[in-house]
């Protein structure tokens, strides 16, 4: 016999003689309240673990070690079914500090965000940072590098990238398809990605804001079997009822849950579940990650079980990680151990069967340096004031329209101040200046266009998290303030900026490919609030400005954006 598999037979073997009773297990957690997702019951027992898995549930004694848990409540660890990691603006490890003392014991992570950046390398350099992480991180495979034809990213994903990244252990499924256009035309590169995904058997995450109708079922046809873009409750019972997965996503700036919970029933709920999709460090900190949700859905009136099962069982069946989301015998043995089932305040995390998070703080050490692949990633070609400049004559032009809560957007059409022939922003209006600069191969491509929204009175922000491309993103009140902010920047390698009245007033780096942080996640956190108050300071009432700032450029959203090569309509 193999030696791996020998041993793995050896494992199971006494895996098996625990559940039996005929061996001790390694660890009991005793007089627990398991929370059984499989049949919606509350069971009072223990869990017997071994070699990181559950051996048994029930009235077991026999063991090395035992916690007691007083009788609080046990269950799953929580997983979060789509996001993209590098939307904390934290290394790896500092995302795991941040999320595992709130009870989330798996990810199922699109890295494009790093793909777009630094292709298969800063990838594969993302994944490696998460192996020896006291969580479960899992990856799809991008399948959109870049997202669309109309932005300049720093890597392009073909056939060969893609099936190379989908041989990697830890990529489950296809990344979310946002090439929909094309997908609903029958583009056949678009769908030669999704028979790559099916022909390894792996799920295919999907991305169709608005779509419905026979264009709607054109899209499933190509291969996608969810959804997380939904906003409207109508919109996400058609795509269930054609056959989706729905998750129901709540961000920093992607509020869907409220809108969405009454999709939740006792026929659809096993086709439904709980994402976060971009979760910003600060929204982590302050406010947490998947029991954040827990809580919102409970409020919302969802049953607290029902609300578990969306986060942990639903979302293992889906990505089929069948050894997960449950108290099981030969589940792994991640569980969360709560206060109660109404504020889900998080005691302890347990991964493998070891505590690793008690009382809000994590117990385990920080990772080893940042490979320096991932830094110098910001290379921008000329630039400066003359580039912003937009003629007009006074006639209606394009902008785009701020919805907040949301990161769909208005295609607006606007009249702005016109000085010398050019557009001007008029902060009084709300109508402000917007830029994207191409940095990743220092071709000099600018955008520029109008937004109505963000609610600035004076100065300028940028930042080099611009989805999906991550270009440098830029809006102002006046083109001087702009242009400083953008080489703030550049100096940073990667960073937020914040200008005002020619001077950098308030500044973040980020240059770790000019997406993440190279700090611990609290002085992130409090870095990002900081700077956000000074936004808000100057008249922005969004409670996330650079989160919304950062999807403007986002070329696969409707309805509108402006990217390095201008503005784009959808």
């Amino acid at each position: 016999m193999d030696p791996i598999r020998a041993r793995e037979t050896a494992r199971r073997a006494h895996l098996v003689d625990v559940a039996a009773g005929r061996a001790p297990a390694d660890h009991i957690l005793a007089n627990a309240r398991i929370v059984n997702v499989h049949t919606g019951e509350i069971e009072e027992g223990n869990v017997a673990i071994y070699d990181g898995r559950i051996a048994a549930v029930g009235p077991y004694t026999w063991g090395a070690a035992t916690d007691d848990l007083g009788g609080r409540h046990l269950a799953p660890g929580l997983m979060d079914a789509h996001i993209h990691l590098e939307s904390s603006l934290l290394w790896v490890t500092e995302f795991a500090r941040a999320v595992i003392p709130h009870g989330t014991s798996v990810t199922v992570s699109d890295p494009h965000e790093i793909a777009n950046v630094l292709g298969l390398t800063g990838m594969r350099a993302l994944i490696a940072g998460t192996r020896d992480l006291p969580m479960s991180c899992f990856f799809t495979m991008p399948s959109c590098v870049p997202a669309s034809p109309r932005e300049t990213a720093g890597a392009t994903f073909g056939p060969d990238e893609i099936a190379e990244g989908l041989a990697i252990p830890e990529v489950i499924g296809l990344g979310e398809l946002m090439a929909y256009p094309p997908a609903i035309g029958g583009v056949p590169e678009v769908l030669a990605r999704a028979i790559a995904a099916e022909e390894a058997h792996r799920p295919i995450d999907g991305h169709a804001p608005g779509v419905r109708g026979t264009d709607l079922q054109a899209y499933i046809a190509a291969g996608p079997r969810s959804d997380h873009e939904s906003v409207a409750l109508d919109e996400a019972a058609e795509k269930l009822r054609r056959g989706m997965s729905i998750m129901i996503r709540e961000g920093s700036t992607e509020h869907n849950l409220a809108a969405l919970l009454p999709l939740v029933n006792d026929r659809t709920w096993p086709f439904i579940m709980f994402c976060s999709d971009d979760r910003e460090c600060s929204t982590l900190v302050a406010d947490g990650h998947m029991d954040e949700t827990l809580r919102c859905a409970v409020r919302g009136g969802l049953d607290p079980i029902r609300a578990l099962q969306l986060c942990t069982i639903n979302t293992a069946r889906y990505w089929n990680l069948r050894d997960r989301g449950a108290i099981a015998p030969g589940m792994h043995a991640d569980m969360v151990v709560l206060d109660d089932l109404t504020s889900f305040r998080v005691l302890r995390t347990y991964h493998a069967g070891i505590c690793v998070a008690a009382e809000g703080m994590p117990l385990f050490e920080r990772a080893p340096a940042i490979p320096g692949v991932l830094r110098r990633t910001v290379h921008i070609g000329e630039f400066g004031i003359a580039r912003l400049g937009v003629p007009a004559d006074g006639s209606p032009m394009d902008a785009v329209g701020i919805i907040p809560g949301q990161i769909v957007t208005e295609h607006l059409r606007v009249v702005p101040r016109v000085v010398e022939g050019y557009a001007q922003a008029d902060p009084d209006r709300d109508i402000l200046k917007l830029a994207c600069i191409e940095r990743h191969r220092a071709t000099g491509n600018v955008g520029v266009g109008l937004v109505v929204g963000l609610g600035l009175r004076e100065g300028a922000i940028a930042s080099s998290v611009a989805h999906d491309a991550h270009n440098i993103i830029v809006a102002g009140t006046n083109d001087d303030d702009m242009t400083r902010a953008v080489r703030a920047v550049e100096a940073m390698d990667g960073g937020l900026a914040l200008v005002l009245n020619g001077a950098v007033r308030g500044q973040m780096p980020l240059p770790v490919a000019g997406l993440l942080s190279d700090q611990p996640a609290a002085s992130v956190a409090r870095a990002l609030e900081h700077l956000s108050r000074q936004v808000q300071a100057l008249g922005s009432p969004l409670p996330a400005p650079f989160a919304t700032l950062s999807f403007l450029a986002l070329s696969v959203i409707p309805a509108a954006r402006v990217t390095d090569q201008g503005f784009v309509a959808l």
